[in-house]
């Protein structure tokens, strides 16, 4: 195994999946982290451990925090509708009702520490603002003001053990560009989740923004999505 500790940000998508088999190519050894927050199911999380066994991991931690308490966004309240058919994408300048207050900041504020106490220096995250920028946290100033802070505020960079490096290898990449790279990768997309309001037998809706988004992608990069939806059943 590589010496070298990297704290992965795994939610089961497709962009945190490319992630993990991006920062296993650089030669990391794999410390995966998925954070059930609230949101309305838990396939995503299923989707984590799938995806953490497929690609291969030292440890995968999977750990609960309530910000349904705080409620706020569509994801963790039910009484907030999930906008379908594109009704968001055509405006990127608005911010979506799937946002989640502060979510990337408690993400990474967990893998920070985590990381500080396997002595690990390297944390990585799928956030893309390239197809989709309507979420504030991630963009890549506020990336970028996390890693500053995370040097400041860790025992770890302070005593000069290192200094913390916030990757984000997808930041830029078009949906079909990380579909190409993450099957040169081996990904197996279909232990991926994405779909915001998933049925009883777990298939996707394929109108929410994120199903649209991974359809799209898929198609661009010319390679079939492997996952079940249930718009193909005219349901």
């Amino acid at each position: 195994m590589p010496d070298k500790k990297a704290v992965i940000l795994l939610s089961g998508g497709l962009d945190s999946a490319t992630t993990l088999a991006i920062a296993r190519s650089r030669g990391f050894r794999l410390y995966a982290l998925t954070c059930f927050y609230g949101q309305r199911h838990k396939l995503e999380v299923e989707a984590a451990k799938k995806v953490a066994d497929s690609i291969g991991v030292a440890e995968h931690r999977i750990i609960n925090i309530d910000l349904a308490g705080f409620g706020g966004s569509a994801l963790t309240d039910s009484a907030i509708q999930i906008p379908t058919d594109g009704a968001e994408l055509d405006n990127p300048a608005k911010i979506p009702p799937t946002y989640v207050p502060a979510r990337n900041t408690v993400f990474l504020s967990c893998a920070l520490a985590w990381a500080e106490v396997l002595g690990a220096f390297d944390i990585f995250i799928g956030v893309n603002a390239a197809d989709y920028s309507g979420y504030p946290d991630c963009r890549p100033g506020f990336i970028a003001a996390f890693q500053k802070t995370a040097n400041l505020a860790t025992a770890a960079a302070i005593q000069g053990k290192g200094q913390f490096r916030i990757h984000t290898p997808v930041i830029n990449m078009t949906k079909a560009e990380i579909i190409r790279t993450g099957t040169k990768l081996g990904v197996d997309y279909s232990l991926t989740h994405s779909c915001y309001d998933p049925d009883f037998h777990g298939r996707s809706c394929g109108r929410c923004d994120s199903c649209r988004l991974r359809l799209k992608g898929f198609a661009e990069a010319g390679i079939k999505d492997p996952i079940e939806y249930r718009i193909a059943n005219n349901e």
